[in-house]
Formats: C-alpha cells, sequence, structure tokens
C-alpha cells in the first residue's frame, strides 16, 4: 500500500479523499490530514461526509479528539473503521512525514506552489509530492495524464497542474496531432471557487471581489501557460482567460485553433471519436453528441467532454471546439491518479 498524507482540506483535499476511498483503497492508504485550523476535527468529518454537491458520502465516519497535550495534533478521523491522524500545523517542516512513512503527499492548500516550499515536505519525511495547482516558481515538472505523463522519471516533486489545464491539454494535443496548430485562444467558462467573495468585498483582483453568485466575473487563467509546459507544441502560441460564473461546479472550455491543415467539422469531431477510443485517453478524453448542459456533467470523472454538437469550423482553419468538465471531481479523479503513478516510484 502506498501510503499517503493530504495537506489541505478543502474542495480538492476532500474530493480527492472521496475518490481514493471509492476507486483506490486497495493501492492508496491515507494515514494522515493536515487540514488547517478554519473548523475543528468535528468540522472536517462534518464536510467530508456532507457535500452540497455531491451529496452525503456512504461510508461510517466517527472521530477521536485529541486528549493529548499536543495543539498542532486534532485527533483522530476513522472512516469505516480505518484510522487517519489529523493535524493543524501551519509549518510543513514540523509535519511527521517521517514518523508516519509518508510516501507521497497531496499538496492541495493552494498557498505552496514553489519548489522550495513543496520540498519542506521531503524534509519533513516524505517521499514525494504531488501538487494540485500549477507550478508559481521553481524548476517542478508539470505532467498531464493522457499527454505527457509516459515521460515520468521519478521526480520526487511534480505538478498536476490545474483543472482547466487538465480539460485543455488533451483536446489541444488531438487537434495538435491531428491538424496542427498555428495559434490558439480559450476561454474557461468556470464555476465559482473559494478565491472569490459570496458578498462584495476585498479582494486583490477587483473582479473577484464582487459576488460569485450574482455574476459573470472575468479572470485570469495559467492554465494555458501549464498547458504548454505539458504540451511544448502549445508554448507561445496559446493563450486564455476565465469567465467565473453563478454555477458551484460545472465548467467548459471554448477553444478557437487556427490549423496549419484545412479541415472541415466532420473530420475534427472524428478526430475527437477516435482519440476518445484510443487506449491513451479512455477515461479521460469522451465526446458527447447530447444536447448537454453544465449540470449533466456534475460527477463525470473525465477531463474532457467534446461536444460535438456545438464544434465550428470558418474558412477551412479556424476552428471552434467546446469541452465541458467537472472542476473538481474530474480534476480529483485525474490528481489520485498520479499520486497512484508516483507512489509506484516513490
Amino acid at each position: 500500500m502506498i501510503k499517503v498524507a493530504i495537506n489541505g482540506y478543502g474542495r480538492i483535499g476532500r474530493l480527492a479523499h472521496r475518490v481514493i476511498l471509492e476507486r483506490f483503497s486497495k493501492q492508496l492508504d491515507v494515514v494522515a490530514i493536515n487540514a488547517g485550523s478554519s473548523t475543528d476535527i468535528k468540522g472536517w468529518m462534518y464536510l467530508l461526509k456532507y457535500d452540497s454537491v455531491y451529496g452525503t458520502f456512504p461510508n461510517k465516519i466517527t472521530v477521536k479528539e485529541n486528549s493529548q497535550s499536543k495543539a498542532d495534533f486534532l485527533g483522530e478521523m476513522l472512516v469505516s473503521g480505518k484510522k487517519i491522524q489529523m493535524f493543524s500545523q501551519k509549518d510543513l517542516g514540523l509535519l511527521p512525514w517521517k514518523d508516519l512513512g509518508i510516501d507521497v503527499v497531496i499538496e492541495s492548500t493552494g498557498h505552496f506552489e514553489s519548489e522550495k516550499s513543496l520540498k519542506l515536505h521531503l524534509q519533513a519525511g516524505a517521499k514525494a509530492v504531488v501538487l494540485s495547482a500549477p507550478v508559481k516558481e521553481g524548476n517542478i515538472p508539470t505532467y498531464v495524464l493522457s499527454v505527457n505523463a509516459e515521460d515520468y522519471s521519478g521526480e520526487d516533486v511534480i505538478s498536476n497542474a490545474s483543472c482547466t489545464t487538465n480539460c485543455i491539454t488533451p483536446v489541444a494535443k488531438v487537434m495538435v496531432d491531428n491538424f496542427g496548430v498555428e495559434k490558439a485562444m480559450m476561454t474557461t467558462v468556470h464555476g465559482y471557487t473559494s478565491d472569490q467573495r459570496l458578498q462584495d468585498g476585498g479582494h486583490k483582483d477587483y473582479r473577484r471581489a464582487r459576488a460569485a453568485g450574482l455574476n459573470i466575473i472575468p479572470t485570469s487563467t495559467g492554465a494555458t501557460i501549464a498547458a504548454g509546459k505539458a504540451l511544448p507544441e502549445l508554448s507561445g502560441i496559446f493563450e486564455g482567460l476565465a469567465l467565473r460564473v453563478p454555477v458551484p461546479v460545472g465548467s467548459l472550455s471554448d477553444f478557437t485553433f487556427v490549423t496549419k491543415k484545412e479541415t472541415s467539422k466532420e473530420e475534427v469531431n472524428n478526430a475527437f471519436k477516435k482519440a476518445s477510443e484510443d487506449k491513451n485517453y479512455q477515461g479521460i478524453l469522451e465526446t458527447t453528441e447530447d444536447p448537454i448542459v453544465s449540470s449533466d456533467i456534475i460527477g463525470n470523472p473525465a477531463s474532457a467532454i467534446v461536444d460535438l454538437s456545438l464544434t465550428q469550423v470558418v474558412g477551412g482553419n479556424m476552428v471552434k471546439v467546446i469541452a465541458w468538465y467537472d472542476n473538481e471531481y474530474g480534476y480529483a479523479n485525474r490528481l489520485v491518479e498520479e499520486v497512484v503513478m508516483v507512489g509506484k516510484k516513490s
């Protein structure tokens, strides 16, 4: 069994935990969670059990609160009888990863995204770290399943990029491989996240300061830059932005490609149908011809669901592609799959 610690128990940390319990309980063993101080251990148990989007978790969950004098130790969470040690420690170097024999840390706080900070997990005794976000500083490789994960050579710290990167990079790879891409743009129409305000309030990004449930909010995305790290053919020719919209989850990526080879809607759709049947993309890239809306893809574990009915081609070389994605659950599945990949070599 690969021993896993989760650092950061927000949306992605908890969903990664759910995915491990649902799909990988025979391969991965979550032995520790560093959850933060925004609630107590009973609150973290409550948030794992009850989810406003994905419903009630069926496993039995109980907690045993800390009876020791250690302030950073919250106690134990028991999921189906399995003990998980819970911590609230801000200093990564003080986490007991060595004592617990941690093989892989899932870094999902959203705060530690530099090479220097991520390596604190290694100094604490973990063998490897998978970051659930793009790297902001340092020489940390980015791996996207179905795109460049076969190049993984045992590095002890890697990035799984973002939910949007995991959606757009497989789609872009299909276009690059089949038609060549001169340049491209992407807009992600994205559900709101915790880095926005529920009501108008202070934020360094003035648009994110506005009420998330009431507005379409244009903002930046680093997904196209991260995509270029995983797929070098996109580097310098791919730009994008985000429109945050008033839904809790369920997003889409709207691409415009200028292709090197002239093509048609039929050829483009056939390329995506063929890719969806390819072993490399199975479970990651899907297609649909149904007239779906965002709520229809909630809980879909794929990274990208290409909506073939919305494909458009103008002038033979300007191509619009639309791909849906569950920006939480779909991403959590890829994150955990990369943890398995890393754990096997750690």
